[in-house]
């Protein structure tokens, strides 16, 4: 595997995202390798919990713009209108490895550090316990220009007006904010996240495995009985038109002209947050 490594022990298999200078972005070869992980640990009668963590200083930053971005672009060469339904086919791809952390049989924990953000926020919101580094970032700055949330999990989390709260503006959370909402379950020192979470799955992976199995399923009922699948299939359609509204076309054509990096900015300058924003300054 390039983009992840698997570790397991004590009942628990940590999987690894494993591109720190490219901050873990999302890849085809992630979402390939990703599923093939979980469903593995899934499978294996030795492992009761997953715990999904990264190397780096950024636990996702989203999709890559630089392959995404000119994958869309190429679309306009075909001298054909945009495909919806082959677009809901390829961006289903992603979000039905990102939902394998929410219908694994098995408990799965997020450990999170820096930044988390967009299709980061549409992973790791499917994980089961999200704990979170004190320096971490979460968020949707796509919902500004050129996308919606995927995965659709953030009503399911945050309540209703609390997920429009972030949604309708796209703003940054700091983690201890995300866990005072209850985006995430908690915060801890940054250099303390993996030894806190990893001791925490240990703990957990000392319950017999039929016993989580059975109280996951009971606590995700419950989401699935509220829509969770219909909002899933939404988001995703609402996703392909975000990326095909004038703007969603205007903001490919400017990362073509001045490279993703300059795109992004423009759109986050005008609020102050994630690149563009005092937090990220004091990272650098």
């Amino acid at each position: 595997m390039k983009t992840l490594r698997t570790e397991t022990e004590a009942g628990v298999c940590s999987i690894v995202l494993a591109r720190p200078d490219e901050y873990n972005t999302i890849t085809p070869s992630l979402r390939e390798e990703l599923a093939a992980a979980i469903d593995e640990a899934d499978a294996d009668p030795a492992v009761h919990v997953i715990l999904l963590r990264a190397e780096g200083p950024a636990f996702c930053a989203g999709y890559g713009l630089d392959w995404s971005t000119e994958a869309q672009a190429e679309e306009g060469k075909r001298g054909r209108v945009w495909d919806s339904v082959a677009d809901l086919r390829m961006i289903s791809r992603f979000v039905d490895t990102y939902m394998k952390l929410w219908y694994a049989a098995k408990p799965t924990i997020a450990a999170v550090q820096g930044w988390c953000i967009g299709g980061g926020t549409d992973m790791v919101l499917c994980a089961d316990i999200i704990i979170a580094a004190e320096g971490a970032s979460f968020g949707y700055p796509p919902s500004r220009v050129w996308g919606t949330p995927t995965t659709a999990m953030w009503v399911y989390r945050l309540g209703l007006e609390r997920a429009k709260r972030y949604l309708l503006t796209g703003d940054e959370i700091p983690a201890p904010e995300a866990a005072r909402i209850g985006l995430v379950l908690e915060t801890v020192p940054d250099e303390r996240l993996r030894e806190h979470a990893l001791a925490f799955a240990r703990r957990m992976a000392q319950v017999p495995a039929s016993q989580l199995v059975m109280l996951k399923l009971l606590c995700n009922q419950t989401a699935e009985n509220m829509g969770l699948a219909s909002s899933r299939t939404l988001g995703s359609l609402f996703d392909g038109i975000a990326r095909h509204t004038q703007e969603g076309l205007d903001f490919v054509a400017r990362a073509r002209a001045a490279g993703f990096r300059q795109a992004v900015r423009e759109r986050d300058d005008p609020f102050g947050d994630y690149g563009s924003g005092p937090r990220s300054k004091r990272r650098r």
